[in-house]
Order: C-alpha cells, then structure tokens, then sequence
C-alpha cells in the first residue's frame, strides 16, 4: 500500500509540473529613449527667425568744428562736442581778454557746425572773409551777409529797413529760442513780413 501511495504522489507531481504555462512577451525599449533619459532634458530650440544678440560698439561722440577769433586768449580752430553753446567755444579758447564787452554776444546760444565765432570785435567779418556792412572796405561792393547770431544791434541796423525797434526784437528773438538756426527762422521775428523778409534773407545768415 505505501509503494502505491509513493507511486500516486509521484505520478500526480509528474503531471503537475508537466501542464502548460502562461509566458509574458519581454518589454519593447524604444531605441534612444534610454540613452535621453540619462542625458536629462534637452534645451528647447530658439523660435525661427531668432537671432543671439551682436555686440554693438558705441559710437563715436559726435564733434564739431568752430573758428573763434576776436579778443580772445587762443583764437583759432576748436573741435567741441556737439550741442556745445558759445560759452564752451569762449572756455575752450582761454577766456575773453581783459575787459572785453561781451553785451552783444548770446553765450547760451547751440552752436553749429562750420560756424565763425567773433568776440569783441565792432564791425564782424563774415565766415566767408568779407568786410563787415558799413566799413569803409565794404564801399562800392555787395555787402557780405552778416550773421544773425553774432551781430549787435547796431551792426543789424545796417539792414536795409531795419530800426533800432526791429533790431532789438531780433536780438531779443535769438535770446528767447537759443539762436537762429537758419535764415527761415527770421519769418519769427515780430515785425517781419514777407516783403521784408524778401529783402533780408541774401543779407544776412545765422
């Protein structure tokens, strides 16, 4: 009996072990994907059209040129920066002289480029060369524009219809806006009209 009992047991687990199985299909890894999870996250691409910044020098300063002559302590040709005004131009030159008279001249005034500053001189000569209206050398000969910027008021007077009123208006007018910029501006002046300005604008400059 026991060897029968042996051999059922024996017989049962044979059968047992024998029976068919279920098997799972192996995991299917994307190729790379491994590889990009262990180099971390990738940077995202920059949108179309998107460029890195350019490193930009800065530009020059901007200069200009000014003659200053007159009764000054270093007349001559002066390189200031742009947007500098007449008192710059008189600092640059050393100063005015002793005593100079400087009532007739705007030091607020923006100067210009290529611009001709005289100090302290009756009867200015112009940028081109030419004596001064009403000196002596100007008699018989076309007289040399005269700058509305520099001139007095009694060098403006000179201006054929111009009176000691409208004189002082158009020295009082470049006071008041910081000097003329072109002959145009004359149009501003109270007491100037078109016949005037007809007659004024080959006479003078800024």
């Amino acid at each position: 009996m026991v060897v029968l009992v042996v051999a059922a047991l024996f017989a049962a687990q044979h059968f047992w072990s024998g029976r068919p199985q279920s098997v799972a299909a192996p995991e299917v890894v994307a190729h790379g994907v491994a590889g990009t999870a262990q180099e971390g996250p990738a940077e995202p691409d920059p949108p179309p059209g998107a460029t890195e910044p350019a490193a930009t020098a800065p530009a020059p300063d901007a200069r200009i040129v000014v003659d200053v002559s007159g009764k000054v302590r270093r007349p001559g040709v002066l390189r200031l920066p742009a947007g500098a005004r007449v008192e710059d131009a008189l600092a640059a030159a050393g100063g005015a002289e002793r005593g100079t008279d400087l009532t007739g001249l705007n030091r607020a005034r923006v100067l210009t480029d290529g611009e001709h500053v005289v100090v302290g001189v009756p009867g200015t000569v112009s940028a081109a060369g030419g004596p001064a209206p009403g000196s002596p050398a100007a008699a018989g000969a076309p007289a040399a524009p005269i700058s509305l910027n520099s001139s007095t008021a009694e060098q403006l007077e000179t201006l054929p219809g111009v009176g000691p009123v409208l004189a002082q208006h158009i020295v009082d007018h470049r006071t008041r806006v910081g000097g003329f910029r072109s002959v145009d501006e004359l149009r501003e002046v109270n007491g100037i009209g078109d016949r005037r300005f007809a007659d004024l604008r080959n006479r003078v400059r800024p």
